[in-house]
């Protein structure tokens, strides 16, 4: 499986066997764990049993077809699904903040599949990044929007637009900016370039992929594109019908050394239109 030509990325290396890559010894990073995750929506189960484990820097990916629980996973992450049953706990210190709490939400921050829905319109990109500060209690504000704008790409010139006068790429800058103003260790990304145009997309990942290894950052991306996930994460996790159906290493699934008949298929679909010589009838249009 081939990456996108335009990403020019260095595949990170994931752990031995489909076991958590291991994470630099220099970095004193947060992790994540979830175990026995189940999450019921009036009696209908949209994730059953999914369990797994993000490293302290890692980049770990989960993909499957629509309706497999897979942004559903990332809600139930963050605590905007409810959880039937299971846990979620940080991983990688001591005294870490206990799931649901506001220090646990400062740790643990989303980007969302659709920036202009998770941009407030009437508010500007002032008002957007500094809202997290104020509910955080956290100061200083100005000088970390101005870092914040800067290092999606920005700069101050954006600060008092409004979402509408933004490109769809801009909007998502904008959304990574207000995840990371609080200096998360954990961020989930649900699909976070499918809305956008192609060129766009490599902008977006190029600068997600940049803003990890500089923060060390874990990250947890969940997204439809094998070419992407197998570029930019470690490890994957392949779901389907709200559980899981295995977990490897990203290596494995590029060189397509898979064990489940359903991956096999996500490969083969992945791989787009093939025209096959001699399908058209002799008179066909």
């Amino acid at each position: 499986m081939t990456p996108p030509s335009s990403l020019s990325l260095a595949a990170p290396q994931g752990g031995a066997g489909g076991g958590p890559a291991q994470p630099d010894p220099r970095l004193g990073l947060i992790g994540l764990r979830a175990e026995g995750l189940r999450v019921e929506y009036d009696g209908f189960v949209a994730v059953d049993n999914v369990s797994f484990e993000l490293a302290p820097g890692e980049s770990f990916g989960i993909v499957g077809e629509s309706g497999s629980g897979k942004s559903t996973v990332l809600r139930a992450l963050c605590g905007l699904a409810p959880l039937a049953s299971g846990n979620v706990r940080l991983t990688g210190g001591d005294a870490l903040p206990a799931p649901g709490s506001k220090a646990f939400r400062r740790q643990v921050q989303m980007v969302f599949q659709d920036p202009y829905g998770s941009l407030h319109p009437r508010q500007t990109v002032d008002r957007l990044l500094a809202e997290p500060l104020a509910i955080h209690g956290v100061g200083d504000a100005e000088a970390r929007i101005e870092r914040a704008l800067d290092e999606v790409g920005l700069g101050t010139g954006f600060r008092f637009r409004f979402p509408h006068q933004l490109s769809g790429g801009q909007r998502q800058r904008i959304a990574i900016a207000r995840a990371l103003i609080l200096e998360p260790q954990v961020l989930l990304l649900d699909e976070p370039t499918s809305a956008l145009d192609a060129s766009v997309q490599a902008e977006v990942l190029n600068l997600l992929e940049a803003l990890r290894q500089a923060r060390g950052l874990s990250f947890v991306m969940v997204s439809h594109d094998l070419a992407v996930v197998t570029h930019l994460c470690q490890r994957l996790m392949v779901m389907q019908r709200g559980r899981t159906v295995e977990t490897l290493p990203a290596a494995d699934l590029a060189a397509s050394r898979v064990q489940a008949d359903y991956t096999r298929s996500l490969m083969q679909a992945s791989a787009g239109f093939r025209r096959t010589p001699g399908a058209l009838p002799a008179h066909g249009i």
